[in-house]
């Protein structure tokens, strides 16, 4: 099994990157793993931490219309380039939190995509050197409003609300280029979602290296690759879970947001370690 990096928080709320053991220990490391984070002596057990998401990004970079047949359902064509939008970090979640539903839509939809995480500064790279900015992969649901994405014309509002871009559970640093990312709704079997990785108009690299021509990218930031065929909408009690070979689960349940949806910081509450992440 390939080596899994977390973030997690500790009874006393300190947050920690580190490495998860198959005892579900974690070995603390002494910085973020991709600002060459060493290991330390520090052990945590399973019943003294929490997961979060496995990052805290200045930004995430977001692709539209990168599977050919996602494009097609969407009733458009594959961009000559790629296209791209920003969500904000105050979307990102955990495995097993809550994805919140807005009152302003009456439509949101599911996405699960392949996250890169970028390790090293990334600046008018070519796809050759934006392979070495690269440093693990995740998972994520870039959830829309659906809506509201087609209402507004752009897509700002409908990608931006609170708890739309869970992610996670764990990075990891090799993917097959093959790897299938399954998107699951509820117990049903049969997946909503499901293409090979390779299957993308624009591989990882380019993705990087075109989105560096326009802005720099920080270590710890996040780029969502798009997402294949599929997508549809939840429903309130729905538990959506994006599944990707060599990675793991990363799985959330739909509730009604609150009038007054207090903070929740990027994933901060992550779930229990008796979660069934950790049964990919």
């Amino acid at each position: 099994m390939a080596q899994r990096y977390v973030r997690i928080q500790n009874s006393e709320g300190q947050i920690f990157y580190g490495l998860l053991q198959l005892s579900l220990d974690v070995q603390v490391l002494d910085a973020p793993p991709w600002l060459h984070g060493e290991p330390t002596d520090l052990i945590l057990k399973p019943e003294s931490y929490r997961i979060l998401a496995p990052c805290s990004p200045s930004k995430i970079v977001a692709v539209g219309k990168n599977y050919s047949d996602h494009a097609a359902e969407m009733g458009g064509e594959v961009p000559k380039e790629p296209l791209l939008f920003l969500k904000p970090p105050t979307t990102v979640i955990a495995s097993e939190q809550e994805i919140k539903y807005p009152p302003q839509s009456q439509r949101v939809d599911y996405e699960g995509e392949l996250a890169l995480i970028i390790g090293d500064r990334a600046v008018e790279c070519t796809p050759e050197e934006a392979q070495t900015k690269i440093w693990g992969y995740t998972i994520a649901n870039d959830v829309t409003a659906r809506d509201l994405q087609r209402q507004d014309g752009q897509w700002t509002r409908a990608k931006g609300f609170d708890t739309f871009c869970p992610l996670g559970p764990w990075v990891v640093r090799e993917l097959h280029p093959g790897a299938r990312l399954q998107t699951f709704l509820n117990d049903d079997t049969k997946p909503v979602q499901s293409a090979c990785i390779n299957q993308m108009v624009f591989s990882p690299e380019f993705l990087v290296a075109y989105i560096s021509q326009v802005m720099t990218l920080c270590p710890g930031d996040v780029v969502l690759t798009g997402t294949p065929m599929g997508v549809g909408a939840l429903q309130l009690g729905d538990k959506v879970r994006v599944e990707i070979e060599g990675i793991g689960r990363l799985e959330n349940i739909v509730v009604a947001r609150s009038p007054r949806l207090q903070s929740e910081g990027s994933g901060e509450q992550g779930i229990g370690s008796g979660g069934n992440i950790f049964n990919p």
